[in-house]
């Protein structure tokens, strides 16, 4: 009788559409699955298809047990053989038959510089394994290494031409709760000053709302949007998806160090309702020069995803030479977070000392609402293009401290930070942050500035520059049982202040603001000391703060 064939499947891996730029720019490899009377196997053609035959007896044994091991599938897992494919395929047959998948209790996969990102749409338990992912040699340095997706498509919205700031409701048909990223190609935000300086990105927001249109008020609408360009719906899934375990090794690239040399070769999660449990991440082979990353864990495009008891690493500063010719830092990230809302890391930590200068911060972030940092020992919190209410409670933030533009609640509580500042708001998107700021039960030690000085805020406004929006300075600050460790600094110092001087220029009333500046209404301070005993002061520029209404009852 003739073979009959019983399943054949085309599993197309995709990548989100909207994902940060430079990841995933090609769309992955098809991976062909079949279940033939042969044995289980896997091996590419000459197109460069990855092909995966499951034996019949094999399909009816893994879909009773409930879960797949790359050791199934002919993983070798001795650190040194090229697991990629045998890998990606297990996790393709996994994501078909709805199966969890485990990685064999201490073996080590070696991932080369294939590209073959690896789909995780199913729960996968890492276990103890070890993988060990090469980036010395890769195919595309902009493919992810692993990607957790959702089997939910995009899809776009029609018929709605502007939205309202704070607006409750939207008129669309909707097949369950989506996260709706908005997009104005005609206006631009964050127009950037400095070293950096750019002319600005398309304005965007994003929110969640339920089937029927309502909008999460926990993350709402925070731009009007008179006309737009795009208005795409991102479906989230219901079930939680959780990924345990793990220990990666990256081996470092050697490229070389420049602005548009970003490497990915990562974990990127574009799924909703996703748990990282118990994951280390190390780095290895860092020389004298390398591309930077976007991130290990590189998280967009999704909302409700927690990060806990996972340890990660800075990686090294590298020097580029900017437009003036002159060497300038290079970031690198182990997480980076875009367009994402609701992320929450909890009891995490970094593997080298939070106040080493020559490791870069470890987190950066744009257009994300609601991040929690909760017993967390990072470098580093920072929000780039903007951010809608931080928490940081229980935590340690070391030389980087605490870095943000944005809106709504930044609460700092129950927190040590050793920075230059307890707060700063990055002066490179004009140092704005509409809402209120709050300080509770808190350690602040001053390190680094020249001159040392002791600033619980710091940023820089001239009103001179058009960042695409009004700045804001918060409308009310809350200082509530602050202690300062101050001892440090030279024994002259005249005591540490509320706020940097944001712009020395403004002495007087004939400083003229092109782009007015808008100043706190209110401070209310409670239970503030210092080590040397030397009082909390307004500021450096106490012009600029004249208005500024002081509690100190």
């Amino acid at each position: 009788m003739p073979m009959i064939k019983q399943l054949l499947f085309l599993c197309f891996l995709f990548s989100c559409t909207m994902a940060l730029q430079g990841q995933l720019q090609s769309t992955p490899k098809a991976i062909v699955i079949t279940s033939k009377k042969k044995k289980t196997k896997v091996h590419t053609n000459d197109h460069g298809e990855l092909l995966v035959n499951v034996s019949r007896k094999n399909v009816a044994k893994f879909k009773t047990r409930g879960y797949v091991q790359y050791s199934d599938f002919d993983s070798v897992g001795d650190g040194k053989t090229d697991d990629t494919y045998v890998i990606a395929a297990t996790h393709a047959f996994a994501n078909r038959y709805s199966l969890s998948v485990r990685a064999d209790e201490g073996a080590s996969y070696y991932i080369g510089g294939i590209e073959q990102p690896v789909v995780i749409q199913t729960d996968t338990y890492f276990g103890t394994a070890n993988f060990i992912i090469d980036d010395t040699e890769v195919q595309n340095k902009n493919a992810a290494v692993f990607l957790v997706s959702s089997k939910l498509e995009p899809f776009k919205i029609n018929g709605i031409t502007s939205l309202k700031r704070n607006q409750e409701k939207i008129k669309a048909d909707l097949p369950g709760a989506c996260l709706v990223t908005v997009t104005d190609d005609n206006t631009k935000h964050y127009i950037r000053v400095g070293q950096n300086e750019n002319n600005g990105s398309s304005k965007m927001d994003n929110f969640v709302v339920d089937q029927n249109g309502d909008v999460d008020m926990d993350s709402p609408v925070i731009w009007d949007f008179d006309q737009i360009t795009d208005l795409t719906a991102i479906p989230i899934d219901k079930e939680t998806l959780k990924i345990s375990g793990g220990r990666f090794t990256t081996i470092a690239n050697k490229a070389e160090s420049k602005r548009n040399n970003y490497y990915s070769r990562n974990m990127a999660i574009r799924r909703s309702n996703v748990i990282v449990d118990g994951l280390e991440h190390h780095v290895t082979g860092e020389g004298d020069q390398g591309g930077p990353y976007r991130g290990f864990l590189n998280i967009s495009d999704c909302a409700n995803v927690t990060i806990k008891n996972t340890i990660l690493t800075g990686r090294k500063t590298y020097q580029r030479t900017n437009s003036e010719g002159k060497p300038f830092p290079m970031g690198s990230y182990d997480i980076l977070l875009n367009r994402t809302l609701n992320v929450s890391f909890v009891n995490c930590s970094q593997t080298n000392d939070i106040h080493d200068k020559t490791y870069w911060g470890i987190l950066g972030s744009n257009y994300c609402k609601n991040l929690l940092y909760d017993n967390c020992s990072f470098s580093r919190f920072d929000a780039h293009k903007g951010v809608a209410n931080i928490t940081i409670r229980n935590s340690t933030l070391g030389y980087m401290g605490i870095n943000a533009i944005g809106t709504g609640n930044l609460i700092v509580e129950n927190s040590s930070i050793y920075a230059k500042s307890l707060i700063n708001l990055r002066n490179d998107y004009g140092s704005t942050w509409e809402g209120e700021i709050i300080i509770r039960n808190c350690l602040f030690e001053p390190r680094g500035g020249v001159p040392p000085c002791a600033s619980l805020i710091r940023g820089v406004n001239t009103g001179q520059h058009n960042f695409g929006y009004t700045c804001y300075m918060p409308e009310q600050i809350l200082i509530d049982n602050l202690h300062i460790d101050d001892s440090k600094l030279p024994a002259d110092h005249k005591g540490p202040t509320i706020f940097a001087d944001f712009n020395p220029e403004m002495t007087d009333a004939t400083y003229q603001e092109e782009f007015p500046y808008i100043k706190t209404k209110q401070v209310i301070v409670r239970n503030t000391t210092t080590a040397t005993g030397k009082p909390l002061r307004f500021s450096y520029n106490p012009f600029m703060f004249k208005d500024v209404k002081l509690d100190t009852n």
